[in-house]
Protein backbone atom coordinates (compact mmCIF):
# COMPACT_ATOMS: atom_id res chain seq x y z
CA UNK A 1 0.00 0.00 0.00
CA UNK A 2 1.13 3.61 -0.92
CA UNK A 3 1.16 6.08 1.92
CA UNK A 4 -0.02 9.12 -0.37
CA UNK A 5 -1.22 9.43 -3.99
CA UNK A 6 -1.63 12.95 -5.56
CA UNK A 7 -3.74 13.27 -8.24
CA UNK A 8 -2.85 16.00 -10.70
CA UNK A 9 0.71 17.36 -11.90
CA UNK A 10 0.30 20.64 -12.48
CA UNK A 11 1.97 23.20 -9.99
CA UNK A 12 0.09 22.66 -6.74
CA UNK A 13 0.63 18.53 -7.35
CA UNK A 14 4.26 19.01 -7.92
CA UNK A 15 4.85 21.54 -5.17
CA UNK A 16 3.08 19.15 -2.39
CA UNK A 17 5.08 16.40 -4.22
CA UNK A 18 8.66 17.46 -3.55
CA UNK A 19 7.67 19.48 0.05
CA UNK A 20 6.37 15.86 1.28
CA UNK A 21 9.31 13.56 -0.29
CA UNK A 22 11.40 15.26 2.58
CA UNK A 23 9.05 12.97 4.72
CA UNK A 24 10.18 8.64 4.74
CA UNK A 25 6.34 8.09 3.16
CA UNK A 26 5.94 6.41 -0.03
CA UNK A 27 4.04 8.99 -2.99
CA UNK A 28 2.80 8.16 -6.09
CA UNK A 29 1.81 11.06 -8.51
CA UNK A 30 -0.98 10.14 -10.87
CA UNK A 31 -1.27 12.11 -14.27
CA UNK A 32 -3.84 11.70 -16.72
CA UNK A 33 -1.58 12.95 -19.55
CA UNK A 34 1.58 12.63 -20.99
CA UNK A 35 3.73 14.84 -19.25
CA UNK A 36 3.78 17.46 -16.30
CA UNK A 37 2.47 21.11 -16.09
CA UNK A 38 -0.14 20.10 -18.90
CA UNK A 39 -3.17 22.01 -17.64
CA UNK A 40 -3.49 25.60 -16.19
CA UNK A 41 0.04 25.64 -15.87
CA UNK A 42 0.73 25.12 -18.85
CA UNK A 43 -1.36 28.51 -20.08
CA UNK A 44 -1.50 31.07 -17.54
CA UNK A 45 -0.33 34.59 -17.29
CA UNK A 46 3.22 33.23 -15.39
CA UNK A 47 3.01 36.07 -13.30
CA UNK A 48 3.43 35.91 -9.46
CA UNK A 49 0.69 38.21 -8.20
CA UNK A 50 1.90 40.68 -5.37
CA UNK A 51 -1.44 39.72 -3.01
CA UNK A 52 -3.07 43.54 -3.24
CA UNK A 53 -6.40 41.85 -5.08
CA UNK A 54 -7.69 39.20 -3.54
CA UNK A 55 -11.37 39.62 -1.53
CA UNK A 56 -10.12 40.31 2.10
CA UNK A 57 -10.82 37.02 4.03
CA UNK A 58 -10.13 34.43 1.60
CA UNK A 59 -7.44 31.81 1.21
CA UNK A 60 -6.66 33.20 -1.87
CA UNK A 61 -5.49 36.79 -0.39
CA UNK A 62 -3.60 34.88 2.44
CA UNK A 63 -1.78 32.41 0.67
CA UNK A 64 -1.35 35.10 -2.86
CA UNK A 65 0.85 37.24 -0.15
CA UNK A 66 2.77 33.83 1.31
CA UNK A 67 3.45 32.72 -1.95
CA UNK A 68 4.91 35.63 -3.43
CA UNK A 69 7.60 35.54 -0.58
CA UNK A 70 8.39 32.23 -1.02
CA UNK A 71 9.28 32.12 -4.42
CA UNK A 72 12.20 33.50 -4.75
CA UNK A 73 13.67 31.05 -2.72
CA UNK A 74 12.89 27.91 -3.98
CA UNK A 75 13.65 29.17 -7.61
CA UNK A 76 17.05 29.88 -6.01
CA UNK A 77 17.01 26.54 -4.63
CA UNK A 78 16.00 24.86 -8.27
CA UNK A 79 18.01 27.03 -10.72
CA UNK A 80 14.62 28.21 -12.08
CA UNK A 81 14.47 32.14 -13.32
CA UNK A 82 12.27 33.92 -11.32
CA UNK A 83 12.54 38.25 -11.83
CA UNK A 84 10.79 40.89 -9.22
CA UNK A 85 9.39 43.15 -12.41
CA UNK A 86 6.98 44.72 -10.66
CA UNK A 87 3.43 45.74 -11.68
CA UNK A 88 1.03 48.65 -12.38
CA UNK A 89 -2.54 48.77 -11.83
CA UNK A 90 -3.84 51.44 -14.07
CA UNK A 91 -6.95 53.26 -14.17
CA UNK A 92 -8.44 55.58 -16.73
CA UNK A 93 -11.37 57.79 -14.50
CA UNK A 94 -11.85 59.36 -11.19
CA UNK A 95 -14.15 56.27 -10.72
CA UNK A 96 -11.18 53.47 -11.33
CA UNK A 97 -8.98 55.75 -9.41
CA UNK A 98 -10.87 55.63 -6.30
CA UNK A 99 -10.41 51.64 -6.57
CA UNK A 100 -6.63 52.02 -6.63
CA UNK A 101 -6.87 53.72 -3.39
CA UNK A 102 -8.91 51.20 -1.99
CA UNK A 103 -6.46 48.21 -3.34
CA UNK A 104 -3.75 50.68 -1.87
CA UNK A 105 -5.59 50.40 1.66
CA UNK A 106 -5.92 46.83 1.13
CA UNK A 107 -2.31 46.14 -0.13
CA UNK A 108 -1.10 48.49 2.85
CA UNK A 109 -3.09 46.06 5.29
CA UNK A 110 -1.34 42.95 4.17
CA UNK A 111 2.00 45.01 3.96
CA UNK A 112 2.23 44.56 -0.10
CA UNK A 113 4.59 47.23 -0.91
CA UNK A 114 2.47 49.78 -3.00
CA UNK A 115 2.08 53.17 -3.78
CA UNK A 116 0.15 55.53 -6.11
CA UNK A 117 1.64 57.19 -8.86
CA UNK A 118 0.86 59.73 -11.58
CA UNK A 119 0.45 59.83 -15.24
CA UNK A 120 3.47 61.59 -15.28
CA UNK A 121 5.63 59.09 -13.26
CA UNK A 122 4.33 56.07 -15.11
CA UNK A 123 4.74 57.58 -18.62
CA UNK A 124 8.73 58.36 -17.70
CA UNK A 125 8.56 54.14 -17.59
CA UNK A 126 6.38 53.10 -20.04
CA UNK A 127 6.41 55.17 -22.58
CA UNK A 128 3.32 53.47 -24.37
CA UNK A 129 0.84 54.18 -21.77
CA UNK A 130 -2.71 54.89 -23.42
CA UNK A 131 -4.19 58.14 -23.28
CA UNK A 132 -6.65 57.12 -21.14
CA UNK A 133 -4.91 56.66 -18.18
CA UNK A 134 -4.51 58.87 -15.11
CA UNK A 135 -2.34 56.70 -12.55
CA UNK A 136 -1.51 53.63 -11.51
CA UNK A 137 -1.11 51.57 -8.25
CA UNK A 138 3.06 50.23 -8.72
CA UNK A 139 3.27 46.90 -6.96
CA UNK A 140 7.20 46.08 -7.11
CA UNK A 141 7.08 42.79 -5.68
CA UNK A 142 4.97 41.80 -8.79
CA UNK A 143 7.39 38.43 -10.23
CA UNK A 144 7.31 36.82 -13.53
CA UNK A 145 8.52 33.28 -13.86
CA UNK A 146 8.51 30.04 -16.74
CA UNK A 147 5.83 28.08 -14.87
CA UNK A 148 6.81 24.67 -16.91
CA UNK A 149 10.11 25.31 -15.87
CA UNK A 150 9.38 25.64 -12.08
CA UNK A 151 6.77 22.93 -12.20
CA UNK A 152 9.47 20.06 -14.15
CA UNK A 153 11.92 21.33 -11.76
CA UNK A 154 9.87 20.42 -8.16
CA UNK A 155 8.76 17.19 -9.94
CA UNK A 156 12.34 16.46 -10.99
CA UNK A 157 13.34 17.41 -7.44
CA UNK A 158 10.02 15.14 -5.93
CA UNK A 159 11.64 12.43 -8.13
CA UNK A 160 15.29 12.70 -6.96
CA UNK A 161 13.57 11.89 -3.77
CA UNK A 162 12.01 9.03 -4.28
CA UNK A 163 8.42 10.12 -5.28
CA UNK A 164 6.72 7.96 -8.12
CA UNK A 165 5.48 9.66 -11.41
CA UNK A 166 3.21 7.88 -13.23
CA UNK A 167 2.05 9.30 -16.49
CA UNK A 168 -0.79 8.35 -18.86
CA UNK A 169 -2.77 7.37 -15.84
CA UNK A 170 -6.24 8.93 -15.47
CA UNK A 171 -8.17 8.24 -12.47
CA UNK A 172 -11.33 7.27 -13.56
CA UNK A 173 -13.10 6.11 -9.48
CA UNK A 174 -12.01 6.42 -5.96
CA UNK A 175 -13.35 3.89 -3.69
CA UNK A 176 -12.98 3.64 0.32
CA UNK A 177 -11.30 0.95 1.34
CA UNK A 178 -10.61 -0.23 5.46
CA UNK A 179 -7.33 1.27 5.32
CA UNK A 180 -7.55 4.16 2.95
CA UNK A 181 -8.62 4.12 -1.13
CA UNK A 182 -8.67 2.22 -3.85
CA UNK A 183 -7.72 4.37 -6.79
CA UNK A 184 -8.41 2.62 -10.26
CA UNK A 185 -7.21 4.19 -13.01
CA UNK A 186 -8.07 2.87 -16.64
CA UNK A 187 -4.13 1.08 -16.33
CA UNK A 188 -4.48 -0.58 -12.70
CA UNK A 189 -5.20 -0.03 -9.02
CA UNK A 190 -3.57 1.26 -6.68
CA UNK A 191 -4.40 1.34 -2.39
CA UNK A 192 -3.04 4.45 -0.87
CA UNK A 193 -3.60 5.89 2.97
CA UNK A 194 -4.03 8.98 2.09
CA UNK A 195 -5.06 10.86 -1.26
CA UNK A 196 -4.80 14.64 -2.44
CA UNK A 197 -7.24 15.67 -5.10
CA UNK A 198 -5.46 18.41 -7.16
CA UNK A 199 -6.83 17.91 -10.43
CA UNK A 200 -7.41 21.03 -11.80
CA UNK A 201 -10.87 21.22 -13.74
CA UNK A 202 -11.72 18.13 -13.14
CA UNK A 203 -11.29 18.10 -9.22
CA UNK A 204 -15.18 18.17 -8.59
CA UNK A 205 -15.85 14.97 -11.05
CA UNK A 206 -13.28 13.32 -9.33
CA UNK A 207 -14.49 13.65 -5.64
CA UNK A 208 -18.19 12.87 -6.92
CA UNK A 209 -16.33 9.61 -7.99
CA UNK A 210 -15.93 8.27 -4.03
CA UNK A 211 -19.25 10.50 -2.39
CA UNK A 212 -21.70 9.67 -5.27
CA UNK A 213 -22.55 13.70 -5.43
CA UNK A 214 -21.38 17.28 -6.25
CA UNK A 215 -20.08 18.38 -2.95
CA UNK A 216 -18.24 21.71 -5.12
CA UNK A 217 -18.69 22.48 -8.52
CA UNK A 218 -15.91 23.38 -11.20
CA UNK A 219 -16.62 25.67 -14.08
CA UNK A 220 -13.70 26.10 -16.78
CA UNK A 221 -12.88 29.84 -17.28
CA UNK A 222 -11.14 30.24 -20.73
CA UNK A 223 -8.28 32.48 -21.43
CA UNK A 224 -7.05 33.33 -24.61
CA UNK A 225 -3.80 34.55 -25.18
CA UNK A 226 -1.42 36.67 -27.70
CA UNK A 227 2.47 35.91 -28.16
CA UNK A 228 4.83 38.73 -29.34
CA UNK A 229 8.15 37.87 -30.62
CA UNK A 230 11.33 39.54 -29.29
CA UNK A 231 11.91 43.08 -29.97
CA UNK A 232 15.11 44.92 -29.87
CA UNK A 233 13.28 47.42 -28.08
CA UNK A 234 11.12 46.19 -25.14
CA UNK A 235 7.67 47.21 -25.85
CA UNK A 236 6.62 47.48 -21.70
CA UNK A 237 9.19 47.12 -18.62
CA UNK A 238 6.35 45.64 -16.27
CA UNK A 239 3.28 43.94 -15.77
CA UNK A 240 0.43 46.17 -16.36
CA UNK A 241 -3.06 45.77 -15.42
CA UNK A 242 -6.88 47.27 -16.27
CA UNK A 243 -8.49 48.28 -12.86
CA UNK A 244 -9.93 44.87 -12.15
CA UNK A 245 -13.42 43.50 -12.60
CA UNK A 246 -16.07 41.19 -11.17
CA UNK A 247 -14.53 38.37 -13.64
CA UNK A 248 -11.02 38.70 -12.85
CA UNK A 249 -7.65 40.85 -13.20
CA UNK A 250 -8.46 42.04 -17.17
CA UNK A 251 -6.54 41.89 -20.07
CA UNK A 252 -2.98 42.67 -19.08
CA UNK A 253 0.34 43.52 -21.21
CA UNK A 254 2.85 40.77 -19.85
CA UNK A 255 6.67 40.71 -20.44
CA UNK A 256 7.70 37.32 -19.91
CA UNK A 257 11.40 35.85 -18.77
CA UNK A 258 12.18 34.62 -22.67
CA UNK A 259 11.89 38.59 -23.69
CA UNK A 260 8.54 37.89 -25.36
CA UNK A 261 5.10 39.80 -24.25
CA UNK A 262 1.83 37.95 -23.59
CA UNK A 263 -1.35 39.99 -24.45
CA UNK A 264 -4.84 38.75 -22.51
CA UNK A 265 -6.65 36.78 -21.07
CA UNK A 266 -9.97 36.75 -21.77
CA UNK A 267 -12.30 35.37 -19.03
CA UNK A 268 -15.25 33.24 -19.72
CA UNK A 269 -17.06 30.03 -18.83
CA UNK A 270 -16.92 27.01 -21.15
CA UNK A 271 -19.26 24.23 -21.54
CA UNK A 272 -16.29 21.65 -22.05
CA UNK A 273 -13.51 21.78 -19.93
CA UNK A 274 -11.41 19.97 -22.65
CA UNK A 275 -12.11 22.57 -25.24
CA UNK A 276 -8.81 24.86 -24.96
CA UNK A 277 -9.23 26.25 -28.58
CA UNK A 278 -8.62 29.82 -29.82
CA UNK A 279 -11.54 31.70 -30.68
CA UNK A 280 -11.93 34.52 -32.99
CA UNK A 281 -14.19 36.55 -30.86
CA UNK A 282 -11.60 36.04 -27.51
CA UNK A 283 -9.12 37.23 -29.55
CA UNK A 284 -10.72 40.05 -30.82
CA UNK A 285 -12.12 40.92 -27.27
CA UNK A 286 -8.32 40.97 -26.28
CA UNK A 287 -7.30 43.35 -28.85
CA UNK A 288 -10.37 45.69 -27.76
CA UNK A 289 -9.69 45.87 -24.71
CA UNK A 290 -5.68 46.44 -24.55
CA UNK A 291 -6.52 50.05 -26.36
CA UNK A 292 -7.62 51.10 -22.88
CA UNK A 293 -4.32 50.78 -21.07
CA UNK A 294 -1.51 50.86 -24.25
CA UNK A 295 -1.68 52.42 -27.32
CA UNK A 296 0.47 51.06 -31.00
CA UNK A 297 0.39 47.46 -29.68
CA UNK A 298 3.16 46.04 -31.91
CA UNK A 299 0.53 42.97 -33.62
CA UNK A 300 3.09 42.59 -36.66
CA UNK A 301 4.95 40.99 -34.06
CA UNK A 302 2.64 38.84 -33.04
CA UNK A 303 4.00 34.82 -33.07
CA UNK A 304 1.59 32.42 -31.81
CA UNK A 305 -1.89 32.54 -29.96
CA UNK A 306 -2.62 29.96 -26.92
CA UNK A 307 -5.46 29.48 -24.69
CA UNK A 308 -5.95 27.63 -21.39
CA UNK A 309 -9.14 26.62 -18.93
CA UNK A 310 -8.81 27.50 -15.02
CA UNK A 311 -10.70 25.91 -12.56
CA UNK A 312 -12.95 27.91 -11.28
CA UNK A 313 -14.73 26.86 -8.08
CA UNK A 314 -18.36 28.16 -7.10
CA UNK A 315 -17.42 29.14 -3.70
CA UNK A 316 -15.03 32.04 -5.35
CA UNK A 317 -12.41 30.95 -3.50
CA UNK A 318 -9.33 28.75 -3.05
CA UNK A 319 -10.98 24.98 -1.82
CA UNK A 320 -8.08 23.21 0.52
CA UNK A 321 -9.48 20.84 3.18
CA UNK A 322 -9.63 17.79 4.36
CA UNK A 323 -13.25 15.80 3.54
CA UNK A 324 -15.51 16.03 6.60
CA UNK A 325 -17.35 12.73 5.34
CA UNK A 326 -13.67 10.77 4.33
CA UNK A 327 -10.59 11.39 6.95
CA UNK A 328 -7.45 11.48 4.89
CA UNK A 329 -8.99 12.65 1.64
CA UNK A 330 -8.19 15.73 0.70
CA UNK A 331 -9.31 18.32 -1.73
CA UNK A 332 -7.18 21.33 -3.21
CA UNK A 333 -9.27 22.82 -5.85
CA UNK A 334 -11.10 25.72 -7.42
CA UNK A 335 -6.99 27.18 -7.68
CA UNK A 336 -7.57 29.67 -10.11
CA UNK A 337 -6.21 32.89 -10.23
CA UNK A 338 -3.84 33.64 -8.23
CA UNK A 339 -3.12 30.02 -8.07
CA UNK A 340 0.61 30.10 -9.37
CA UNK A 341 1.60 33.03 -6.88
CA UNK A 342 -0.36 30.92 -3.87
CA UNK A 343 1.18 27.32 -4.62
CA UNK A 344 4.37 27.16 -2.34
CA UNK A 345 1.86 28.11 0.40
CA UNK A 346 -1.03 26.26 -0.95
CA UNK A 347 1.46 23.14 -0.73
CA UNK A 348 2.77 24.70 2.86
CA UNK A 349 -0.93 24.69 3.91
CA UNK A 350 -2.03 21.15 2.98
CA UNK A 351 1.50 19.27 4.45
CA UNK A 352 0.35 21.43 7.25
CA UNK A 353 -3.06 19.75 7.84
CA UNK A 354 -1.65 15.81 7.45
CA UNK A 355 0.83 16.73 9.76
CA UNK A 356 -1.56 17.75 12.12
CA UNK A 357 -2.57 14.44 12.13
CA UNK A 358 0.03 12.28 10.84
CA UNK A 359 3.21 11.61 13.11
CA UNK A 360 5.39 11.81 9.54
CA UNK A 361 9.30 11.69 10.06
CA UNK A 362 11.33 13.84 8.07
CA UNK A 363 14.01 12.35 5.80
CA UNK A 364 17.98 12.69 7.09
CA UNK A 365 19.57 12.35 3.51
CA UNK A 366 16.71 14.84 1.22
CA UNK A 367 17.75 16.16 -1.55
CA UNK A 368 17.08 19.94 -1.77
CA UNK A 369 19.01 21.28 -4.85
CA UNK A 370 18.99 19.72 -8.80
CA UNK A 371 21.61 18.78 -10.89
CA UNK A 372 22.63 22.21 -12.91
CA UNK A 373 21.46 22.62 -15.84
CA UNK A 374 23.67 24.13 -18.57
CA UNK A 375 22.14 27.30 -20.65
CA UNK A 376 24.62 27.80 -23.61
CA UNK A 377 22.47 30.72 -24.82
CA UNK A 378 23.78 32.73 -21.53
CA UNK A 379 27.33 31.80 -21.08
CA UNK A 380 29.95 33.69 -22.57
CA UNK A 381 32.29 32.61 -25.71
CA UNK A 382 35.12 31.15 -22.94
CA UNK A 383 32.37 29.26 -21.09
CA UNK A 384 30.83 28.09 -24.78
CA UNK A 385 34.52 26.99 -26.01
CA UNK A 386 35.30 25.00 -22.75
CA UNK A 387 31.50 23.49 -23.20
CA UNK A 388 32.36 22.13 -26.47
CA UNK A 389 35.98 20.98 -25.80
CA UNK A 390 33.92 18.54 -22.94
CA UNK A 391 30.87 17.64 -25.62
CA UNK A 392 30.92 18.35 -29.59
CA UNK A 393 27.02 18.44 -28.95
CA UNK A 394 27.01 21.89 -27.15
CA UNK A 395 28.52 23.06 -30.88
CA UNK A 396 25.51 21.74 -32.89
CA UNK A 397 22.76 24.54 -33.23
CA UNK A 398 19.28 22.74 -33.20
CA UNK A 399 16.95 25.78 -32.41
CA UNK A 400 18.32 29.02 -34.22
CA UNK A 401 15.52 31.30 -33.00
CA UNK A 402 16.16 30.44 -29.24
CA UNK A 403 19.92 28.98 -29.61
CA UNK A 404 18.99 25.83 -28.20
CA UNK A 405 21.65 23.37 -28.78
CA UNK A 406 21.33 19.26 -29.28
CA UNK A 407 23.56 18.71 -25.95
CA UNK A 408 20.92 20.30 -24.43
CA UNK A 409 17.62 18.84 -25.77
CA UNK A 410 19.39 15.46 -25.03
CA UNK A 411 19.97 16.62 -21.32
CA UNK A 412 16.29 17.45 -21.03
CA UNK A 413 15.28 13.94 -22.21
CA UNK A 414 17.52 12.25 -19.61
CA UNK A 415 16.93 14.12 -16.63
CA UNK A 416 14.87 13.06 -14.02
CA UNK A 417 11.03 13.69 -15.29
CA UNK A 418 12.52 13.87 -18.73
CA UNK A 419 10.99 14.66 -21.60
CA UNK A 420 9.46 12.34 -23.74
CA UNK A 421 7.52 14.54 -26.84
CA UNK A 422 8.08 17.55 -28.71
CA UNK A 423 6.37 19.63 -26.52
CA UNK A 424 8.20 17.95 -23.44
CA UNK A 425 11.35 19.53 -24.67
CA UNK A 426 10.14 22.63 -25.58
CA UNK A 427 8.92 23.01 -22.30
CA UNK A 428 12.12 22.01 -20.52
CA UNK A 429 14.42 23.79 -22.79
CA UNK A 430 12.61 26.16 -25.34
CA UNK A 431 13.16 24.45 -29.02
CA UNK A 432 10.43 25.96 -30.64
CA UNK A 433 9.16 28.65 -28.67
CA UNK A 434 11.24 31.57 -30.91
CA UNK A 435 9.80 32.98 -34.13
CA UNK A 436 9.43 29.86 -36.50
CA UNK A 437 7.41 28.09 -33.92
CA UNK A 438 9.87 25.01 -34.43
CA UNK A 439 9.19 25.31 -38.41
CA UNK A 440 13.09 24.45 -38.68
CA UNK A 441 13.79 22.59 -35.20
CA UNK A 442 10.71 20.58 -35.07
CA UNK A 443 12.19 17.61 -37.45
CA UNK A 444 15.50 16.88 -35.22
CA UNK A 445 13.75 17.40 -31.85
CA UNK A 446 11.96 14.36 -33.40
CA UNK A 447 15.17 12.44 -34.53
CA UNK A 448 16.47 13.50 -31.37
CA UNK A 449 14.06 11.96 -29.14
CA UNK A 450 13.57 8.73 -31.49
CA UNK A 451 17.32 8.11 -31.11
CA UNK A 452 17.58 8.52 -27.34
CA UNK A 453 14.53 6.94 -26.40
CA UNK A 454 15.02 4.23 -28.88
CA UNK A 455 12.41 4.54 -30.86
CA UNK A 456 11.20 4.81 -34.46
CA UNK A 457 10.38 8.28 -35.35
CA UNK A 458 7.12 7.58 -36.12
CA UNK A 459 6.18 6.71 -32.44
CA UNK A 460 7.08 10.27 -30.91
CA UNK A 461 4.53 12.51 -30.34
CA UNK A 462 3.80 16.17 -29.87
CA UNK A 463 2.11 16.19 -26.77
CA UNK A 464 0.22 13.05 -25.72
CA UNK A 465 -0.21 9.72 -26.96
CA UNK A 466 -2.78 10.14 -29.55
CA UNK A 467 -0.79 13.03 -31.42
CA UNK A 468 1.99 11.26 -33.51
CA UNK A 469 4.04 13.76 -35.55
CA UNK A 470 4.53 10.90 -38.55
CA UNK A 471 1.83 8.99 -40.36
CA UNK A 472 4.00 6.87 -42.42
CA UNK A 473 7.29 6.40 -44.23
CA UNK A 474 7.63 8.34 -47.44
CA UNK A 475 11.54 7.07 -48.22
CA UNK A 476 12.84 3.92 -47.66
CA UNK A 477 16.97 4.13 -47.48
CA UNK A 478 18.97 1.54 -49.04
CA UNK A 479 19.26 -0.67 -45.84
CA UNK A 480 15.71 -1.22 -45.38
Amino acid sequence: MTDIVIIGAGITGCFLARDLSRYNVSIAVLEKENDVASGATMANSAIIHSGHDPKEGTLKAKLNVRGNQMYEEICKELDCTFMRIGAYVLATNQEENETLLQLKKQADSRQVPCCIQTREEIIKKEPQLSDQVISGLWLPSTGILYPWEIAIALMENAISNGVDLKLDEEVIKIEKIDQGYRVKTKNQTIDTKIVINCSGVYADDLYATLIQRKDFSITARKGEYFVLDHMKKPYVNHVLYPVPSKIGKGVLVVPTIHDNILLGPTSYEVDDKYAINNTQKGLDFVRGQLSKIVKDVPFDKMIRTFAGNRPSGNTKDFIIEESKEYPDFFNVAAIESPGLASAPAISEMVVGLILDKHALNKKGNVIKVNRPKVRVKDCSIDEKNELVKKDKRYAKMICRCEQITEAEIIDAIHRPCGATSVKGVKKRVGPGLGRCQGGFCEPLVVEILARELNKDPQEIVLDNLDSKMLVERTKQNENN
